[in-house]
């Protein structure tokens, strides 16, 4: 990223997020695709952000798990700690991540922010649901899209 971008970037970040916030804005974690994924979702958000998951699951617990959005810094901040959150889970686990558990590991979004965490938890929610399905059919699986 241009230098001068980022400082305009981080500014603009500045009092309106927290540290956690800007730091999961800027240093995204378990960011890309998962070829030949487990469970994958992609959803678009009520402000028009896309998130897309991708999961890989070894013995019922989530090994990877990726994302990417092309939303905000609070969208990205909220991709990244949920696939955090998802890692070494369970499906059944991970299953119980909320938008309250993102909000609580960020501590906190400002108000008009909170739907990210909301589109985070639940495409995660879709992407094990698709990897349910995919493990009962396991024949689709080179024909998903993911």
């Amino acid at each position: 990223m241009d230098e001068q971008v980022e400082k305009k970037y981080v500014l603009n970040m500045l009092g309106k997020y927290n540290d956690i916030v800007i730091d999961h804005a800027r240093n995204p974690r378990n960011v890309g695709n998962i070829p030949e994924a487990d469970g994958f979702n992609q959803e678009e958000g009520e402000c028009g952000d896309t998130l897309a998951i991708w999961l890989s699951v070894k013995n019922n617990r989530i090994d990877k798990a990726t994302f990417w959005t092309d939303g905000c810094g609070a969208s990205i901040a909220c991709g990244s700690m949920v696939t955090e959150l998802a890692k070494n889970h369970t499906v059944e686990e991970a299953f119980k991540i909320e938008a309250k558990d993102v909000l609580s590991a960020l501590e906190g979004l400002p108000e008009d922010h909170l739907h990210c965490a909301d589109l985070a938890a639940h495409t995660l929610k879709e992407a094990l649901k698709d990897y349910q399905e995919m493990s009962k059919a396991p024949w689709k699986k080179p024909y998903s899209s993911h």
